[in-house]
Parts: structure tokens; sequence; C-alpha cells
């Protein structure tokens, strides 16, 4: 389904949003159950029930008092890498996946501290039982699940995931009053105009609306950071984080783009790059950045969590210097790159992968990217890494993961000083 058409069927009516939320006096009353009037296809309605309060690993969290730590999208790139730093910090895990969903380095943990929960967030009895407290236990919720995509059109499902995905979470939050709230947005959700000026934080609901964004994945997220906004209005404690470009180890699901063309390029499968860049930042410091916004940071506030702007042969650079390659690799320019963007989809769809760059990702690649992440130095003591590290750390983590079919030619000279 097309950008256009959605917008005809009402997914973008940004006006209804703040509707689907009933007004409540008082924290934690039922949310009316008013239903969203599109119905999608591919919607998942109550499949999950019986296996969404199936603990397959670890133990319940009874003790009075306890903190629980509620991820949605736990296998995913920056869920993960969330679990992990809140693992590594001895604070109890409830790890939302995908039934089928596989995370080994995850699944393999022999720990107390991590309850591996199956279920969808397309499905609100799975996130009832997903936000469940026991006893007087603290939940505190970081919704990380998402589908992410650089499509110049956007299918139904990334509408349900990142939208009414979100409603449902939203409208769990407040059933089972969970004691704080973080949505995991993105940059592209900022309406930061044609100009080139320094971007920095929107915290009023209605500064996001989906028309002031360019891009299927852009407009959802505009769309859900308005919903935990005005939820955040009704008294939910929500934070918002808007993260840019993530990279970095741990991608064990493969669905970053940037983190397949490094792949590529290690693997000497990368034709050419495009001229351009964009702020990229650390998956980890993201991870930190989020939980710290969870614990720290005010509720109906947004924090943006970037890095600065890289060049894509900036990059490259980089990661030749630490992997020893030395091979060339030609930058195309934007203009010529978008006249292979037909191919480019063409050729995914027929090897049934994903096209390194569409006509909306090379918008992204030319546009202002001067995001402002003082706030979030000042109130979190968010502070970001040099990207050299991550790439350094990334390369490894891919050898050592299998990743790269030549890792032992691989010098790793540099990364090692």
């Amino acid at each position: 389904m097309r950008m256009k058409e959605m917008k005809n069927k009402g997914l973008w009516d940004i006006e209804r949003l703040p509707r689907i939320l009933s007004t409540r006096t008082e924290y934690g009353k039922d949310v009316e159950e008013a239903a969203c009037s599109q119905e999608e296809e591919g919607s998942l309605h109550a499949t999950n029930t019986a296996i969404s309060g199936m603990q397959e690993k670890g133990q319940d969290c009874e003790s009075a008092g306890k903190k629980i730590y509620a991820v949605t999208g736990a296998f995913g790139h920056l869920g993960n890498t969330i679990v992990r730093a809140l693992l590594k910090r001895g604070e109890r895990v409830r790890a939302l996946a995908l039934p089928g969903d596989a995370c080994s380095s995850l699944e393999n943990r022999d720990s107390g501290q991590l309850e591996i929960f199956r279920g969808d967030v397309r499905d609100p009895d799975t996130m009832d039982a997903f936000f469940r407290r026991e006893k007087e236990s603290q939940v505190l919720a970081i919704h990380a699940a998402g589908i992410v995509t650089i499509a110049s059109d956007v299918k139904p499902i990334v509408y349900d995931v990142n939208v009414n995905g979100t409603l449902n979470v939203i409208r769990s939050a407040f059933r089972q009053r969970v004691t704080s709230f973080l949505y995991v947005s993105s940059v592209h959700a900022l309406p930061v105009g044609k100009d080139l000026r320094v971007i920095r934080e929107f915290s009023a609901p209605e500064d996001f609306q989906p028309e002031l964004v360019e891009g299927g994945y852009a407009k959802t997220k505009a769309a859900a950071t308005r919903l935990v906004l005005e939820a955040a209005r009704e008294g939910l404690p929500a934070r918002v984080v808007h993260p840019s470009g993530i990279i970095g180890p741990w991608d064990e699901g493969g669905g970053n783009h940037l983190m397949e063309m490094i792949r590529s390029y290690l693997n000497r499968k990368l034709p050419a790059c495009v001229r351009g860049g964009y702020d990229f930042v650390d998956v980890r410091d993201v991870a930190e950045g989020c939980i710290d916004a969870l614990e720290k940071g005010r509720p109906g506030e947004c924090y943006i969590l970037s890095n600065r702007h890289y060049d894509m042969k900036e990059i490259l650079r980089m990661l030749g210097q630490i992997s020893g390659i030395r091979r060339a690799c030609p930058a195309l320019p934007l203009k010529l790159a978008a006249v292979g963007v037909p191919f480019c989809e063409w050729n995914a769809r027929r090897k049934n992968t994903k096209p390194l760059y569409t006509q909306y990702s090379l918008r992204v690649l030319r546009s202002n990217d001067k995001f402002s992440h003082e706030k979030a130095d000042r109130e979190l003591g968010y502070h970001p890494r040099d990207l050299y590290d991550t790439l350094k750390d990334t390369v490894k983590w891919m050898a050592s993961s299998g990743m790269l079919k030549k890792a032992d030619s691989l010098s790793f000279a540099a990364s090692e000083k």
C-alpha cells in the first residue's frame, strides 16, 4: 500500500490520535476500549494469548520492592544492547521477543536476572501480561520495539507495529501502573524544516505531525511520539528519546542497513558507496542513554541521543585502517546513485535481501543532521564515544561471530594500538 493510499484511508489523520486515549483524572485507571477506526490487513489479534505469559528462562521477580525492567523489542539491535546494559548493572529484566525470533547471546545466558517473554506489541493481551507487577514490585518500561525501514513505500505492518503497537503498549502501561515509561522514537520524527539550523528537542504533542516529516517510517514514529506525549499529559510517567543513526556490535538480527553496508565492505562485496553522510552514534551509548532517560529524565520531556556527522567515505576509511583492507570504494554522487535506485531495489527483491539504499535513504544522506545532544548531556550525563572506537569493536564482533568470510586475513593492526 503506497503512502498516498494510506493517507487517503485516514492513517495520518493526526487530529484523531489524542482522542484514542480516554481522559482520566487519576493515573492507572483503565483506558477506555476505544478501538482505532482503521483495520489494516495483517493485524495480529489475540493469537499469542496462549504463549504470552510463558516464561522461558529465569525466575519471576516476586520480591517486594524489586524493580523489573520490561523491555520490548528485546532481540533487536538496540533492544538487546539495552538488556545487556541492564544485566551488567545487576538489574532484573523481562525481555519481550516475538515467537520464533532468536538472539542466542541472550537466550543462552544462565541467569536468574533475565526472563524471556514471547509475545507481540500488536496483541493487547500480550502487553497486559508483559507489564504485570508481582506484589509490590515496580515495573519500569522501555518500549524499543518497532520496524525500521528505508523503503520508499511503507507496508501496513509497519504502521500496525509502530503506531498501533505503541498504542497497545501505552494502554497496558496505564492499566498495569508502570512506575516509569520510556519510548524510543527517532530523530526522523523531528520536524526539522528545510534550513540548516541546529536541531533541538520538541516536547509538545502538537509538534509531532506526520505531514511535517518525509518517509513512511518517519511518519509512523512522529505519530507514535505524539501518542506517547499525549499519554504523558494524561498522567503516564513517560519520556521520549530520539536516537540518530545507530551502529555497533550485537546486531544479531541483521536488520540495521548501515551494519549491512559495513559487513559488505569487510567481505569485499561493496561495489560503491554514495556521497553524503549522517549523524551516527554507538548503540551502546544510546542504550545507556535510554536507561538514564528512564531513571533521570523528566516526564513529558524528549531527549536527542546523537553524536556528530560522519561522511560515508570517512567511515570506510576508518574501516580500512582498522581491518587492513586497502580496497578503494568509489563514492557515487547522490544524483547518479538516484538513477540506480530502481535497479538496486529490483536486485534486492530478486535476491530476497534489503537494498543498500533507496530514494528515501538518499534524501536522508543529504538532509540536515545538526542534532544537538546538549540537553541529554546536561540532564542525563550522556557522552557519546568516538565512532572510530565503535567501528573497531564492530569489526571485532563481526569477525568473532563468523560474519566475515575472510576474517583471518584482516590485520586489526590499527585497532590494537
